[in-house]
């Protein structure tokens, strides 16, 4: 039960009070580029979703199993090349080649089944598609998994679950912020705005209010929390920690 807490925890603040784009300023490119309609703004919503999560699995594996120091993997290559060896090997330079290469496959993947698929959506997208491949935003979950997976004492280590729900939940926080983007800048249309701040003005104005709106979210989390674990009998210590999203 507490696991699960720490999970539901982790992906409400991930998607919400933590929002990569409200709250971190990631991603803001496709962002303002493609939330001119609400239809266009939930498809790329979706893919980015399904992006991150898919570079989130994928950089947990890559991760711990040979990024990390120490990592079993290229321990083992490299006690067959030198048995006598105990030296800790660190390939963790390559971390950002690896998960960009990673972004850029499911990027691929997600293109080919859109341009198959839905062809009026993927003209609709444009450049911004695969312009997903260097959304920051999926890479700032890839470190974000990292710094929680390398580095850190096994009983803090994350698990491929706390990757998958830190996944889905900045992929469901970046398509809340689209679509509410998308629905506001409709309405922005029929407005009458100033000559001065029509077009790229207004919408970073009203990203601006839109960021601030989310700020109220703050707090919410750890009244969550204490929900929580009240109807939790007998919780435990581990319980009780802070959950760092």
């Amino acid at each position: 039960m507490d696991h699960f807490i720490t999970l539901l925890l982790l992906g409400f603040s991930t998607a919400i009070i933590n929002n990569y784009v409200l709250h971190f300023f990631v991603g803001v490119c496709p962002f303002i580029g493609v939330s001119r309609r609400v239809d266009m703004a939930f498809g790329m919503g979706l893919a980015v979703t399904f992006v991150i999560v898919v570079a989130a699995i994928f950089t947990w594996l890559f991760t711990y199993f040979i990024l990390r120091p120490g990592a079993p993997l290229p321990q083992w290559v490299w006690h067959q090349i030198d048995p006598a060896s105990t030296a800790v090997v660190d390939v963790s330079m390559l971390s950002y080649l690896v998960y960009i290469f990673v972004i850029a496959s499911s990027v691929q993947l997600v293109e080919m089944y859109v341009r198959k698929f839905f062809p009026p959506l993927y003209k609709s997208f444009g450049v911004f598609l695969p312009l997903i491949t260097t959304n920051c935003a999926i890479l700032f979950a890839c470190l974000e998994i990292m710094k929680r997976v390398s580095g850190v004492p096994e009983a803090e280590m994350w698990g491929i679950d706390h990757s998958i729900v830190l996944g889905l939940g900045a992929g469901i926080g970046f398509t809340i912020a689209i679509v509410i983007m998308a629905g506001l800048r409709e309405e922005l249309e029929v407005a009458d705005i100033p000559k001065a701040f029509q077009g790229p003005a207004i919408a970073l104005i009203v990203a601006g209010i839109l960021a601030l709106a989310f700020m109220g979210f703050t707090g919410v989390d750890s009244g969550l929390k204490k929900l929580l674990y009240a109807t939790t009998p007998d919780p435990t210590p581990e319980m009780a920690a802070e959950v760092q999203p």
